[in-house]
């Protein structure tokens, strides 16, 4: 069965960090593409960063909001995909979740990544950016 389950949320002061993590299991989770997308209170899910299954070189994509504060990363060897956020807005605050693609190596759409019929969903994970 696969799991994704994220943690590492909080209340963070504006100008401040915090580090998402997205525990996997269940499946091959270096085969993979996976990604970050985050829901805002009212608001549609909005894609927030993707990340390439492996290899020589693993591509990274950030939605222009977050480029520039926002990393994404992952650690193979510990099934685990991180998103350090760093420099935190107000209007980052969302619930922030894990997301899988369907099969392996496939890569999505910025579009795709928020359809909630394809891949794979964690519990999500809520940031608070508020002085």
């Amino acid at each position: 069965e696969v799991q994704l389950v994220e943690s590492g949320g909080g209340l963070v002061q504006p100008g401040g960090s915090l580090r998402l993590s997205c525990a996997a299991s269940g499946f091959t989770f270096s085969t993979y593409t996976m990604a970050w997308v985050r829901q805002a209170p009212g608001k549609g899910l909005e894609w927030v960063s993707d990340i390439g299954s492996g290899g020589a070189y693993i591509t990274t994509n950030y939605a222009d909001s977050v480029k520039g504060r926002f990393t994404i990363s992952r650690d193979n060897a510990k099934n685990t995909l991180y998103l350090q956020m760093n420099s935190l807005k107000p209007e980052d605050s969302a619930v922030y979740y894990c997301r899988k693609s369907a099969n392996p190596r496939t890569y999505y759409s910025r579009t795709d990544w928020v359809r909630q019929d394809i891949g794979s969903w964690g519990q999500g994970t809520q940031v608070a950016v508020s002085s």
